[in-house]
């Protein structure tokens, strides 16, 4: 009894207090048919669902924005969620994200809980004037190595209005796209539009508490349930989802921790 007492006091401390704030980085390469060859190698930073609260998260995020500034990835991908139902929790949060500096700019895209609590046209607004290009329903291009290289994102799925059309205007076929969907299940339809070397996404959490050892997933989310964490194909397009930063209801994450991600993106040969 002492043993069983002791076990399920140590998982609840650790649910609770010490594992929503232990930040861990995933580092993983990600093999991408058709991505050029002057792009291999190419270092992509991922954190999503930030579901930011001051009181309780500056101490995570400045860990997670310091984390991925050391990496120095060449750009950073949000893929959405940055709060819970609160917009005045934008202006803290957005002080300490414009404080990413990669070589090719940080690129963000709307999560449902961004969509049902605030809406596009003034998370555009606020994250464009802290330097972060906000894309929803449409794609912005750079120029990486000498190549082209074209970052799209698409409004969140659940309750929004994304566009894969408008979303993907414009891009010739031979130019890789990096995709910001918050919402990862929508990988099998957008990859139904044209080939994508990489989705990017959060929204799971990667279950945000998980039975150990098994890679279980008790509770899954809607436009979550098929993809939950980590890397996932599809034809010649390629799947990350992160188990993001924050959570979501309690506090509390179970052999499922905090990550940041850097993916090094590699040619096929």
């Amino acid at each position: 009894m002492k043993l069983l007492f002791g076990g399920a006091a140590g998982s609840f401390a650790n649910g609770f207090w010490i594992e929503p704030s232990r930040l861990s980085v995933t580092r993983r390469e990600i093999s991408c048919p058709r991505l050029p060859a002057a792009l291999d190698g190419l270092r992509v930073g991922v954190m999503a669902d930030i579901h930011f609260k001051p009181d309780q998260d500056e101490a995570l995020l400045e860990e997670a924005v310091a984390t991925l500034n050391r990496e120095k990835p060449d750009l950073i991908a949000l893929p959405g969620d940055f709060m819970d139902e609160d917009p005045a929790v934008i202006a803290p949060m957005l002080d300490l994200l414009k404080k990413l500096a990669p070589a090719h700019g940080v690129f963000a895209s709307m999560g449902n809980h961004d969509g049902w609590a605030f809406g596009g046209a003034g998370m555009r607004q606020r994250f464009e004037k802290a330097g972060i290009s906000f894309l929803i329903n449409r794609n912005h291009g750079i120029r990486v190595r000498n190549e082209n290289l074209v970052i799209a994102a698409t409004d969140h799925i659940w309750l929004g209005k994304p566009d894969p059309a408008a979303t993907l205007r414009g891009i010739t076929a031979k130019t890789p796209v990096i995709a910001l969907v918050h919402e990862p299940d929508y990988f099998d339809e957008l990859t139904e539009w044209r080939n994508i070397q990489l989705q990017l996404s959060g929204h799971t959490h990667g279950g945000q508490c998980r039975v150990p050892f098994v890679d279980y997933t008790p509770a899954k989310v809607a436009y979550g349930r098929k993809y939950i964490q980590g890397a996932f194909q599809r034809g010649d397009s390629r799947l990350f989802v992160t188990r993001g930063v924050g959570t979501v209801g309690l506090r509390v994450r179970f052999a499922c921790p905090p990550e940041v991600a850097v993916l090094t993106l590699r040619a096929a040969v």
